[in-house]
């Protein structure tokens, strides 16, 4: 296994992190699992003897069955393994019951300390954003809880750049804890957050965790284009997240990740983490599996490094069109840029969109 520092903390994460979104199963998370403690038990010790240290939970996760049992696994290594859980999502039917209210967050600390049965949490996400709770309420509350001993890291998961921009100015304001690290959808099918959320990550210092890093076994190389999904996948029971909107995109990409994992007698699911693993700021990707076979295959991404040639032919395939205002300052200011701007603009070529002369 492999460890890398989480953004500018001092934290090791093993570079592959065991998701438990299939712990309970409860509701529509029945849909990509239902491990109870048993099989759970299993596939953790499984994750730990190959180096795993780090197991990511949220407390809405089988409203809150997961936590119960990632806790009951755990109990008594918390000393050894670092565990992240989750709040803001909707958890009851009460008005405070959602968001990232003061009221909220130390309520749902607390509920998750029981639930995983240890005394503080490793990694508390923010799990959502809530432009409804002003910042400087949500930060003040995350000092509390980092100062009682409750949380010793804190992050956010799936904001927009100027959402996370506003919480860390906030912090900064108050003189408080900032976020360290941020949970966000990456994969070679969805390379949005190059566009703001890998840049600010290497600007800011914040270690990237990606979540569904296979695209829901889409990047797996077990779906293919004109077939059926595979008996016992997510999307052969409905599952529908992450949406995909060029289906032909999304084939082309499997091509090519399943032509490089047969030419090395690898998977395509290999060689889908191996190009995330590559990427400026990703600190470690969130894995979930139904079965033993599926994380070991997942491990070994860590011992991949892709060939100049590969990656060209990954980038090439998936590579999103700059959007405003970045085609503009590709042409314009690309011999003054950081190595945040270059988290987006390496691998697009040269002068794109336009000629050596200034268009406006």
């Amino acid at each position: 296994m492999e460890y890398r520092t989480l953004g500018r903390s001092g934290l090791k994460v093993s570079a592959i992190t065991m998701g438990t979104f299939t712990f309970g199963g409860e509701g529509p998370f029945g849909m990509v699992g239902q491990h109870g403690v048993r099989e759970a038990q299993r596939l953790v010790d499984l994750c730990i003897d190959h180096g795993v240290n780090l197991f990511d939970c949220a407390n809405m996760y089988s409203t809150g069955t997961a936590e119960e049992i990632l806790g009951e696994v755990l109990e008594g290594r918390h000393d050894d393994i670092l565990v992240t859980s989750k709040a803001r999502m909707r958890i009851g039917d009460g008005p405070n019951d959602e968001g990232v209210s003061r009221w909220h967050l130390i309520r749902e600390c607390e509920r998750t300390l029981k639930k995983l049965r240890t005394d503080h949490i490793d990694i508390y996400y923010m799990h959502e954003w809530d432009g409804v709770t002003p910042v400087e309420e949500k930060m003040a509350a995350l000092e509390t809880l980092i100062q009682q001993g409750k949380v010793r890291y804190i992050g956010c998961s799936n904001y927009s750049g100027w959402q996370v921009s506003k919480s860390l100015a906030a912090a900064d304001a108050a003189g408080t804890t900032r976020f360290v690290t941020q949970q966000i959808h990456y994969t070679l099918e969805a390379r949005e957050a190059e566009y703001e959320l890998l840049p600010l990550s290497v600007d800011q210092g914040l270690g990237v965790l990606v979540w569904s890093p296979l695209a829901a076994g889409l990047l797996t190389g077990k779906h293919r284009r004109g077939k059926e999904a595979p008996e016992g996948s997510r999307q052969a029971a409905g599952w529908t997240e992450p949406p995909i909107r060029d289906m032909e995109r999304l084939w082309n990409i499997v091509d090519v990740l399943v032509e490089i994992g047969d030419a090395r007698g690898v998977s395509g699911a290999r060689i889908a983490l191996a190009w995330l693993l590559s990427r400026p700021g990703v600190s470690s990707l969130v894995v979930g599996g139904r079965n033993e076979e599926q994380f070991k295959d997942n491990f070994g991404a860590v011992d991949i490094r892709l060939t100049e040639e590969e990656l060209r032919k990954l980038n090439d395939v998936s590579r999103l069109p700059l959007i405003y205002p970045y085609w503009h300052q590709h042409n314009f200011a690309l011999t003054r840029m950081s190595q945040a701007d270059m988290a987006l603009h390496a691998d697009y070529p040269d002068r794109m969109y336009g000629g050596e002369d200034p268009l406006v």
